[in-house]
């Protein structure tokens, strides 16, 4: 039978499973369980970005308790761990640390620190606590200001737990541990096959744009130290005999400068580059210069490079912008197909990337970029090139979202899964046990 749970973020709960407030059944920030560590003994330190978003956590890392930087956030085996603060914790950031190889451990400061008491398991803690609806209802509470906000430790205390049995939570960590095992392993293969598709589409590109199309045309060696051999009737020359390179003229200011933005002219971003595919057919921001000169402009067609942040990244440029001095246009002469650029530009990625020179970060400079040599066929067979490449792309993409649909099924299962039985939409017995087990079993045979 099933009761209200007359929570905001919850339905109904079984009416057996007793109703706790966190604070009733886990210390939370709790102290040392033997001692203060001496000067000299190893504690394993674990920063927020060692902990992942399903439950993960490195403990690979170690410092004398000496070195261990003051004001860290303490735990032990046994704890569970939930992030405090956004997008952290809206993103499944937690977890229980079932083992450590030193007796303490100390992790960022914006992690809550859960010890269970006798009423209630550590996994299912953990389970309970990752949620994510329960997690959706949090966010919907935090405190503090945009970008920084927080669950409060009063918030979780105050979080109230519908707890079965311990022999029902020991049933429901096993299942889903399990389950969520068997899920992961799934979604990890399709990511490994998203990995290789992406790695056929960068050979398929590579070949494509220094081999031509004809496998038995006659071919001589390049003199490139990347590439063997071309064509013998491709030339191989600078990429700037081949198209105009222009920097951007402006420099990344803040958006509230009313004297530059909020004004009539496209102004490019280097995200709007990695985000846009092929072509760039959004801006994320505007300039409002008196008497902008074309000069300072890219034209429409411009194919566009990010030379500093997202380094390498190329787009067609769909309209006509404005963009920082972190970006190039390579504007193609009368001998250059803009697709085929696109693409080989794709290719030579890497080998561009030998010329970077690091300062605050790494950059590319444009006048070696053009000084660059690159295999370029007679303009047919760019064209020819370049189209036959569109339709690869089509035929990845099409496979691609095949892919990450099946992965986005896969986690939102999983979610749902975790929420239904710490829950109690979904009972969990023996013989769910068995039946998920001879399943694993079956898969793995």
């Amino acid at each position: 039978m099933m009761r209200s749970a007359d929570e905001p973020w919850l339905g109904q709960v079984p009416s057996d499973w007793r109703s706790k407030r966190i604070r009733n059944v886990a210390h939370l920030s709790p102290g040392y369980s033997y001692g203060v560590p001496a000067d000299d003994e190893l504690c394993t330190v674990v920063p927020m970005e060692l902990v992942s978003e399903d439950g993960k956590l490195d403990a690979s890392d170690s410092l004398a308790f000496s070195d261990v930087p003051s004001g860290l956030t303490r735990f032990e085996s046994g704890d569970v761990l939930f992030a405090k603060i956004t997008p952290c914790m809206e993103n499944g950031k937690g977890a229980l640390v079932e083992r450590l190889p030193t007796r303490y451990a100390f992790g960022s400061t914006e992690f809550h620190v859960l010890r269970s008491k006798h009423e209630v398991l550590p996994k299912f803690l953990y389970y309970y606590t990752f949620n994510p609806t329960y997690r959706a209802f949090a966010a919907a509470n935090m405190v503090g200001a945009a970008g920084q906000k927080r669950v409060s430790s009063r918030f979780l205390k105050d979080t109230r737990l519908f707890v079965p049995r311990v022999g029902e939570q020991e049933r429901i960590g096993k299942f889903l541990d399990e389950s969520c095992l068997a899920i992961d392993a799934a979604v990890s293969a399709k990511r490994l096959q998203l990995k290789m598709l992406d790695e056929l589409r960068t050979t398929t590109i590579a070949q494509a744009v220094t081999l031509g199309l004809d496998r038995g045309a006659k071919m001589r060696p390049s003199g490139l130290d990347w590439h063997q051999e071309v064509p013998s009737h491709w030339q191989v020359q600078q990429i700037k005999r081949n198209c105009s390179l222009v920097r951007g003229q402006f420099t990344h200011r803040p958006r509230n400068d009313p004297a530059l933005y909020d004004g009539p002219y496209p102004f490019v971003q280097t995200g709007d580059i990695t985000a846009a595919g092929k072509y760039i057919r959004t801006y994320s921001q505007t300039l409002n210069e008196v008497g902008l000169s074309v000069s300072k402009r890219f034209p429409k067609g411009t194919l566009v490079m990010s030379i500093a942040a997202n380094i390498g990244d190329v787009a067609i440029l769909d309209f006509e912008a404005c963009f920082p001095d972190s970006m190039i246009g390579m504007i193609p002469g009368h001998k250059t197909n803009l697709d085929f650029l696109y693409y080989l530009m794709r290719a030579m990625r890497g080998i561009l990337l030998r010329s970077a020179v690091l300062s605050t970060q790494l950059n590319l400079n444009y006048v070696r970029i053009g000084t660059n040599f690159a295999p370029f066929p007679p303009l047919p067979e760019q064209a020819a090139i370049a189209e036959f490449l569109d339709e690869k792309e089509r035929e990845f993409q099409a496979i691609i979202a095949t892919i990450q649909s099946q992965i986005d099924t896969l986690t939102a299962y999983r979610k749902s899964l975790i929420h239904e039985c710490v829950t109690g939409q979904r009972r969990i017995t023996e013989a769910d046990l068995n039946r998920l087990k001879a399943h694993v079993q079956k898969e793995g045979a």
